[in-house]
């Protein structure tokens, strides 16, 4: 019993450490599974407020509803990723019928029937899995590289 209640309390610190998200969205409620995972979340009801939370805190993603009111989603995610284009954004939509161009400057898109745990996976797979194609990543110095033995070039003109 001692090992598990171990185990439990090492995955709870662990997933006390996911990130801070900025999360522009009309109920921030909705969004409480990400919190309850472990992501601290930095809230705003809005566009212009979601955009100058970005320049005053520090964020690892951003989870962006589409429909805000007089600023819509993707105006935002557009000033965004101008302002910090290695940002992830995951849109959330009520439906996929959006004008052509809205999906241009996000990373991800989530319907709200999706639900909230597709959201968390979305989130998580932004921010942990996919590579993000605007960072240029330098080579590691410690990754392994493969050798060829001598033999495999007998023949090739080098």
């Amino acid at each position: 019993m001692g090992r598990i209640a171990e185990t439990r309390e090492l995955y709870l610190t662990h997933m006390a450490d996911n990130g801070t998200l900025l999360c522009i969205h009309g109920d921030p409620a909705q969004l409480s599974l990400l919190q309850e995972n472990g992501y601290e979340l930095i809230t705003a009801t809005n566009g212009s407020e979601g955009l100058r939370l970005l320049m005053t805190r520090s964020v690892d993603a951003i989870v962006l509803e589409y429909h805000l009111g007089v600023l819509d989603g993707a105006g935002v995610a557009a000033e965004i990723k101008k302002a910090k284009p290695q940002l992830p954004i995951v849109m959330l939509v009520d439906h996929l019928e959006l004008p052509y161009g809205a999906l241009k400057s996000i990373d991800a898109v989530v319907t709200k029937a999706d639900g909230a745990h597709f959201l968390w996976a979305t989130v998580h797979f932004v921010l942990n899995v996919k590579p993000n194609p605007r960072e240029q990543q330098a080579p590691r110095a410690e990754a392994p590289m493969r050798h060829r033995r001598p033999e495999q070039f007998a023949g090739r003109k080098l």
